[in-house]
């Protein structure tokens, strides 16, 4: 299942990698995150976040983990807890005098959870709207 929104912002390349290498503002511009905490590192790779999310009505925990930190172009944290595996790619380039940011997140589902898979179409794709409105109000800010 794959999510893939895309935002431009009047934010500098610069501006929006330090604000979105930084997982723990996903609490800002995520509608599903209910809160993100900074485990271990810096922001840069190999950072770990603890992450709570809560989708369709069901709260979740995952674990990420940095495992891309390219200034000012792009960032892949990697996401995971018994029921799913989940990319989060987010790359910025420049746009005008701004920045686009397309944001990509890769959902792997596991276990029982794979037969739910067919009936989540809907939800995900309100997730990545709402995502994108969350994303596109929190980049007019910087």
């Amino acid at each position: 299942m794959q999510i893939q929104r895309a935002v431009e912002t009047e934010a500098t390349p610069e501006t929006v990698f330090a604000y979105l290498s930084d997982f723990t503002h996903t609490e800002e511009w995520d509608p599903g995150t209910v809160s993100t905490d900074r485990v271990e590192g810096d922001g840069g790779l190999g950072t770990v976040y603890h992450n709570v999310s809560e989708f369709n009505g069901r709260r979740t925990e995952l674990r990420y983990t940095v495992v891309e930190h390219r200034a000012p172009g792009r960032v892949v944290l990697r996401g995971e807890n018994r029921t799913v595996e989940a990319t989060d790619t987010m790359e910025i380039e420049p746009h005008g005098t701004g920045s686009r940011v397309t944001y990509t997140a890769d959902f792997t589902f596991k276990g029982l959870a794979k037969l739910a898979q067919p009936f989540l179409g809907g939800a995900f794709k309100k997730l990545g709207d709402e995502a994108e409105q969350g994303l596109r109000e929190a980049l007019g800010k910087l």
